[in-house]
């Protein structure tokens, strides 16, 4: 039993590293006893969630960080809170409301109006008694504050009783922890102190600040505002509004530099995808619709079977039969045109970031942001630098509907298994060889699957993009929006829906007739 407890009273030093004594005895007290057993902190009770801190009992640190600052926001707003503040404010707009009244009634005597004078001085009655009720209202305010003190007081002085008592079992309880090989911290550390010690600052004063000043946006406005260029007057912008103002008018500042010093670029990329969405539409929309239909269904019926030549007959019927051809088409070449610079660029990129972790690395949070950012927010710089219409709409679904095909490309090139690589280089494969005859066909589920997500998400920035001018169904979609017309809507979406069906089955049937026939 000697060895037992020399045992434990070596591991308990080796934990606390500082004041052991005392721990050992308070440990075995708390050990000893199945119930709850006095133990008192005085170093707890009196430095609080500091000792917590220096200790690493992070949750103590957390709970007493919280509580302490209750009881201080009480014993702020007793000792310097104008509790009354708010009311005194409203008795003083109320006096001069009065007074305006009083100087109309006045004049309206001086000009004979008896009645209407009399309704003046009524008018100013009533606002006077509002007055006085708002006088009474902050002085019972003001005389509570002497209570909300003593209130603090206590709470600050049951909260001290509180950490006094529980320090010990909440350390106990992290010396278990340490002891059965978990990871807790031992003795005391300056670093963790430091830390504590940035966490009150960072909780304690703006909370006291916020909930103890009369005023307490002026009050944090004088401290933070001026910081990023001229200090903006409070009255013009709330605490923090300063910041926005100024970042947004340099962020105007900012589009308007780039639209004068690279408008030759810009035009030149509009005029581009305008050259490749005129020339879909000529084919799809100058050309007789039957033509149309039927080179697209034996299209379908050679590259994905007859079953997708079926389902694009009768989608590309419901579009002819309901007069929606010549918008479907629009729209087609819209997501065409929009599908196809995705799957240009975003292939290349794929193959290459599942290739180059580093690459991948970088690009990662560029493509979080690509598909996490409101769509809506991409029509603002597609406005600043590309003006409305098709174009920037296509531009648009570039930003929105590009991600996933990289995404699902790198992973496809990732999953490529490395003994595959391995023995095709060992039987002479060159590196442009290993990637068209090896890692992409390995690769092509992967990189199918996110084909068919950017044609999908292309399909949703069609009514979205018709908000800047962008023809087709989206605008029919928008009109049904505005007025609506709810089987108008109906309808234009079912079309939305076939024309994106359409294009996403012979893409997907193509590659399964090919994997059927391997």
């Amino acid at each position: 039993m000697t060895d037992i407890a020399g045992n434990k009273d070596q591991s308990v030093s080796a934990f606390v590293q500082e004041n052991s004594t005392y721990y050992q005895a308070e440990f075995d007290k708390i050990q000893g006893k199945t119930g709850f057993t006095w133990s008192w902190n005085l170093m707890a009770a009196l430095f609080g969630p500091l000792w917590g801190a220096i200790r690493g009992a992070w949750g103590f640190f957390w709970v007493f960080i919280v509580l302490e600052l209750f009881a201080l926001v009480q014993i702020g707003r007793g000792l310097w809170g104008e509790l009354g503040a708010e009311q005194l404010v409203r008795h003083e707009r109320l006096l001069g409301n009065i007074a305006r009244r009083e100087e109309q009634a006045a004049e309206l005597l001086a000009a004979g109006d008896a009645a209407g004078a009399e309704a003046k001085l009524n008018i100013a009655n009533n606002l006077r008694n509002a007055a006085d009720r708002a006088l009474e209202a902050a002085n019972s305010a003001d005389s509570a504050a002497t209570m909300i003190l003593l209130t603090g007081l206590a709470l600050m002085l049951a909260v001290k009783l509180i950490e006094g008592f529980y320090a010990n079992y909440a350390y106990e309880a992290q010396y278990l922890r340490w002891r059965a090989g978990e990871k807790a911290q031992s003795g005391l550390k300056r670093t963790s102190l430091f830390f504590g010690v940035v966490g009150l600052i960072a909780i304690w004063p703006l909370t006291l600040v916020r909930f103890t000043f009369a005023k307490p946006d002026e009050a944090v406005a004088n401290v933070t505002g001026g910081l990023l260029g001229d200090r903006i007057p409070i009255t013009e912008f709330p605490v923090g509004r300063e910041y926005f103002a100024l970042l947004s008018r340099k962020g105007d500042d900012g589009f308007d530099w780039l639209a004068n010093n690279f408008g030759d670029v810009f035009d030149g990329v509009t005029a581009s995808i305008r050259w490749l969405l005129d020339g879909l539409e000529v084919l799809l929309i100058q050309t007789p619709w039957p033509v149309v239909m039927f080179v697209t269904v034996v299209m379908a019926l050679r590259l994905a079977g007859p079953r997708v030549a079926v389902f694009t007959a009768a989608s590309l019927a419901y579009l002819a039969f309901m007069g929606l051809w010549e918008l479907s088409m629009i729209t087609i070449a819209l997501i065409g045109a929009g599908a196809f610079l995705c799957v240009l660029f975003g292939i290349p990129l794929g193959i290459w970031f599942g290739k180059s972790k580093r690459a991948y690395a970088f690009a990662e949070p560029v493509l979080d942001f690509m598909q996490t950012m409101p769509a809506f927010v991409y029509l603002i710089p597609i406005i600043a630098f590309f003006g409305t219409g098709k174009p920037p709409g296509v531009l648009a679904t570039l930003v929105f509907a590009m991600p996933p095909v990289i995404r699902l490309t790198a992973l496809g090139m990732r999953g490529v298994p490395e003994t595959t690589k391995e023995a095709a280089i060992a039987f002479g494969c060159s590196k442009r060889q290993l990637l068209f005859n090896v890692e992409l066909p390995l690769a092509l589920p992967s990189i199918m699957t996110g084909i068919n997500q950017t044609i999908l998400m292309s399909l949703s920035m069609v009514v979205i993009a018709s908000l800047i001018g962008a023809d087709g169904l989206g605008a029919l979609i928008l009109e049904a929006l505005q007025y609506a017309a709810k089987g108008q809507g109906l309808l234009g979406g079912l079309a939305i829906l076939f024309c994106a069906m359409v294009i996403d089955r012979i893409a997907q049937g193509m590659y399964r007739r090919k994997i059927g026939k391997e």
